[in-house]
């Protein structure tokens, strides 16, 4: 089984970045490559851009890889309640080259941020929104207060309660 795990962000020191590598590694058996948006940067999305400069490269490598997943771990930033600019970039150059971006390949839909919602406005609305390009959530998960809920160090979520319902979340989650 091949995991393909990256977060919505293009901070290098992501905060849903650490969340993604640690749940996708919780998978037994599991292959895991993490993806780093930074290395799929393109600019600013606009129809004017995408007439002169044609389909890029780096939206159909990245398509590439979510082909190349049996589940996606995805774990959005919150930018303002919503997906940060550069997750909404190359998944708007990704879209106009296929509209179902993410394949119907299962997916476990994640986020966290230093507050105690835990990023909950980004998921509801990715969780209305991706199913409309492929999106096969099978599972949604936030933490919330990471600060104080993850072990930056140990790399794994520190609250035993939240870790054992990720745990369990993983345990039983459904990819066919």
């Amino acid at each position: 089984m091949k995991i393909i795990a990256f977060a919505g962000s293009n901070s290098k020191n992501s905060i849903n970045k650490k969340l993604a590598t640690h749940v996708a590694h919780l998978f037994e058996n599991a292959t895991v490559e993490v993806l780093d948006l930074n290395d799929f940067a393109l600019p600013v999305f606009g129809v004017d851009l995408e007439a002169e400069m044609g389909p890029p490269q780096l939206a159909k490598d990245f398509l590439d890889k979510l082909a190349s997943a049996d589940i996606i771990v995805m774990s959005l930033a919150e930018n303002n309640g919503s997906y940060s600019t550069a997750f909404k970039n190359i998944f708007d150059w990704s879209s106009r080259q296929y509209k179902d971006v993410f394949q119907q390949k299962p997916m476990l839909l994640m986020a966290t941020s230093p507050g105690g919602r835990g990023g909950a406005s980004v998921l509801e609305l990715a969780n209305g929104n991706l199913p409309r390009f492929g999106a096969n959530i099978k599972a949604i998960f936030s933490l919330p207060s990471f600060n104080e809920n993850f072990d930056v160090a140990q790399g794994k979520i520190s609250n035993p309660e939240l870790a054992h319902q990720i745990q369990e979340l993983v345990r039983n989650f459904s990819w066919s």
